[in-house]
Formats: structure tokens, C-alpha cells, sequence
């Protein structure tokens, strides 16, 4: 019992460590852990081009064309994002939109019983959304345009690199009609909207948790490692 208080100690400390960060931190080779969503962004944004892939003829767009720039149909896009295997990791995946996300601008019924699907601008329910809005400050124009945006959203862009001023695909399609997918314009506001799913455009893949959980950082781990020091000198005082 007193070896699992133990270890109970180490772990508080350890979650304490992680408090004071931002809600983005940079955790080395590539990729971006967001402590809001608990989940690890890919920080190269058209990661398809800098690893080959689009030029790699496997990543057709619209009607079939292949691009390469990065643009891909949506089936291409979850296709690279499900096989893709980076940093160690296999369990990637294109990141979500929200659909019942109640902050966005505008809503409509599609009517049959699928409800409310919302869409428009300032969303930040969704994965992707509130990357863009939130957390990079996508609210007016293109999110490289970084006027207006506080210190914190200038310095979390900088994380990230090959950011598009373009369209981005999200995992999840859309429920009335599934030949149609969620997308977020980066170019036009910060706009959660849908396109066919034959269209090309851009994909940023993402993964749950944290990619330092099972390694953590040396200051980290300094300080879970004092917390179990302090905590086994006091038990070896009590046995005395």
C-alpha cells in the first residue's frame, strides 16, 4: 500500500509539472502535443509533399487528377493520415470537425432526423477548428495573416510549419449525405464548412495523447523522481 502512495506522489508531481505550460507545447521531432484535446499534431502541415507522398502518384484529387502540392480527394487524405507512421507512431489519423458545435456562426436543418448541423465562423469544437481559431488565431482572413492575434497565437503558429492558407479535410464526413466531408477554410476567416469528397485540398495528420507520456521530459522526470526520493526517506524514518 505505502509503495502505491508512493508512485501516487511521483504521478502528482508529474501532472503538476505539466500545469503551468500553454495549451500548445512543442515536444521535439516534428510534433505539436495540445494539453487542451490531448492530442499530438504533426507540426509539418503538408507533411504529404515533405515526405513524398504527393509525388508519389497514389494521392489522386477531383475527378482523379494528381496533384503535387499536397492536395488530395478526402478517401487519398484519410488513407495517408491512417497509414501514416512518424515519430514511432501508427495511430494517426485526420483530425475531426464538430458538427453540433453550437459556437459556430450559422446552423441548418437537413431535416430526417439528423438535427442541427452547424457550420460557419469563430468554431472551436471540433479538433480542427479550434486549432485554427483558438489556437492560431484564424479569425479574420488568412491565419498567416496574424494581425490582431495575441502573443501566444503569433508564437503557436511559429510551432507549426507549411501552414496553407488553403482547405483542410477533417475525419469526419457529413451525415446526411456521405460523399460530402467537413473541411476548414484557413483562407476565408476561419470558415467550418463542407465539400465533395472528390475535391482536392490539404490534410495535417494528428493522434490521441501525448506522444512524451511513456518518456518524460529530464526536468519532468527530475521532479517526479525528488517526490519519490522525499517520499521513501520519510517511510524509512517511520520504520526506525
Amino acid at each position: 500500500m505505502r509503495k502505491i502512495k508512493t508512485w501516487a506522489a511521483a504521478a502528482a508531481m508529474l501532472a503538476l509539472s505539466g500545469a503551468a505550460h500553454s495549451a500548445l507545447i512543442n515536444r521535439g521531432g516534428g510534433m505539436i502535443y495540445d494539453t487542451t484535446a490531448n492530442i499530438t499534431w504533426l507540426a509539418d502541415m503538408n507533411y504529404a509533399v515533405t515526405s513524398g507522398y504527393a509525388a508519389s502518384g497514389v494521392a489522386p484529387g477531383s475527378m482523379g487528377e494528381i496533384y503535387t502540392d499536397g492536395r488530395m480527394g478526402w478517401a487519398a487524405a484519410k488513407s495517408w493520415a491512417d497509414n501514416l507512421v512518424y515519430g514511432g507512431f501508427s495511430d494517426w489519423r485526420l483530425p475531426t470537425l464538430n458538427r453540433f458545435d453550437t459556437t459556430c456562426s450559422h446552423c441548418g436543418d437537413e431535416g430526417d432526423g439528423f438535427g442541427l448541423q452547424y457550420f460557419g465562423y469563430n468554431c472551436t469544437g471540433g479538433e480542427l477548428s479550434r486549432l485554427f481559431v483558438a489556437e492560431l488565431g484564424n479569425k479574420v482572413g488568412s491565419v498567416l495573416d496574424q494581425t490582431g492575434d495575441t502573443a501566444e497565437q503569433i508564437a503557436n503558429l511559429a510551432l507549426f510549419s507549411n501552414v496553407q492558407s488553403s482547405n483542410y479535410w477533417s475525419g469526419t464526413e457529413y451525415a446526411p449525405n456521405t460523399g460530402i466531408a467537413w473541411t476548414f477554410y484557413t483562407d476565408g476567416g476561419g470558415l467550418q464548412s463542407l465539400d465533395d469528397k472528390r475535391f482536392a485540398l490539404y490534410a495535417v495528420a494528428v493522434r490521441p495523447g501525448d506522444v512524451a507520456a511513456s518518456v518524460p521530459e529530464p526536468q519532468t522526470l527530475a521532479l517526479a523522481l525528488m517526490a519519490l526520493g522525499a517520499a521513501m526517506v520519510g517511510r524509512s524514518k517511520r520504520q526506525r
